[in-house]
């Protein structure tokens, strides 16, 4: 075992690192491979894929974790925060989460859940009056809802509201005011389908962030601190940057004409936002995003912490999609795979041609980071990336989400769980 600190880059049982000046929660024990089953130079693989995509000037840096029956093997950071500045990248350095916001805000809706705050088959009207009677949009007009949008569609994307793209299209921002204001605007518009019959990644969560709060009665951000990044010990885990901590943040990346990686202009969150985005607008690392992984592929406890029961963590990775609707993110529907309560689900493995696990669950961020559980094979992994489009298949950004599965499964020696 070694022990980690924040500047070093770790495979699991070498190197020597420096722990002074060191606060206790980033102190992380890095084991050996072996110990988890994974070859040491199937890992050591996975990490040079990862560092020539840096060489190459591809990605800016790169940070991954890899942790097998509850102990992580490999932690490891490499290339710089940002790639006009000297600051290396760390293995706390802080990143724009994105989507990956999406399942923290589906655990704490499902803590509600567990408390009978609400119910799957609820109608969305229950909790959020203003929906009640919204018309769907159709070639022949307007039309009435066949039935009520529920709870259980809100949480998988099929509530019949449009993507995201279709608000911008229509010059509807969403995001402008705060949560009521988005709720008001949504009530104002038909949906764009029936629901239950379409998958559309639009503003669900953030929907479940309103619901959240109002079901609660406290802010989204105090809730999920409370009842999630305090338990879990998720210190750099929030909907802003610590002005302490600007320095580990790292600069959203994109390419220039000749397809070499350069810094954008991004601003950056050192105060609570306005818009408490449960749909996108968290900043973690990829220790804090570990704990709260492990925590779900735990049955919903670490550490003495619980957060769910064993069974409402399955239910979360349990398909609900109708028969005939499917996951439709960046182009055709992905065959094999399930959505339930803010995750997509590996969920026919032979049809999806994917090398996780029956059953893992996973989602990803806009800005490239990436994360999947696989209970098949008791694995967490996280990986954090910072780029432009860097989750659009063929925007320029390697493809970190296929490449590390199949270095990670290629290392893995011992397949039982």
């Amino acid at each position: 075992m070694t022990t980690l600190d924040r500047r070093g880059l770790m495979l699991g049982g070498a190197g020597l690192m420096s722990l002074a000046a060191m606060p206790a929660f980033a102190k992380i024990s890095v084991e050996s491979p072996a110990s988890a089953g994974f070859t040491a130079a199937g890992v050591a693989d996975l990490n040079a894929q990862m560092h020539a995509l840096v060489d190459q000037q591809k990605l800016a840096g790169v940070v991954t974790l890899l942790a097998r029956k509850g102990k992580v093997v490999n932690l490891d950071a490499y290339g710089k925060q940002d790639a006009s500045a000297p600051a290396p990248m760390a293995v706390d350095s802080i990143f724009r989460i994105a989507s990956m916001t999406k399942p923290i805000v589906g655990v704490a809706m499902m803590q509600l859940w567990e408390q009978g705050r609400w119910k799957l088959d609820d109608p969305v009207a229950r909790h959020i009056p203003e929906f009640a009677g919204l018309k769907v949009k159709t070639a022949a007009g307007l039309v009435d809802q066949t039935r009520p949008m529920t709870m259980a569609q809100l949480m998988s994307h099929t509530a019949g509201f449009g993507t995201s793209g279709v608000y911008e299209a229509a010059k509807v921002n969403l995001r402008e005011t705060d949560l009521q204001g988005m709720v008001d605007k949504l009530a104002a518009l038909p949906l764009e389908s029936q629901p239950g019959t379409d998958w559309a990644y639009g503003p669900c969560v953030d929907l479940q962030g309103y619901v959240v709060q109002k079901l609660s009665g406290k802010s989204l951000d105090r809730y999920l601190q409370d009842h999630l990044f305090t338990p879990l010990k998720m210190p750099d885990t929030q909907f802003w940057v610590d002005p302490a901590k600007t320095a580990r943040a790292v600069r959203i990346h994109t390419y220039d004409a000749a397809g070499k990686i350069v810094p954008t202009e991004s601003r950056m969150a050192t105060s609570p936002p306005r818009f408490l985005s449960g749909g996108g607008g968290l900043w973690s690392t990829a220790p804090d995003y570990y704990r709260f992984c492990q925590a779900l592929l735990q049955g919903g406890e670490l550490d003495g912490a619980r957060i769910l029961k064993p069974d409402t963590v399955k239910l979360m990775r349990k398909s609900v999609l109708e028969p005939g609707v499917g996951v439709d993110l960046y182009g055709p529907v992905q065959k094999g795979l399930g959505f339930g309560m803010d995750f997509a689900v590996n969920e026919r493995p032979a049809e999806s041609g994917l090398p996780h696990g029956q059953d893992t669950y996973w989602w990803g961020g806009a800005f490239g980071t990436w994360f999947w559980i696989d209970p098949a094979h008791d694995i967490v992994f996280v990986g954090m990336i910072q780029n432009l489009r860097g989750s659009i298949p063929g925007a320029g950004t390697p493809d970190v989400r296929t490449i590390s599965p199949k270095a990670v499964y290629a290392a893995l020696a011992d397949r039982k769980a």
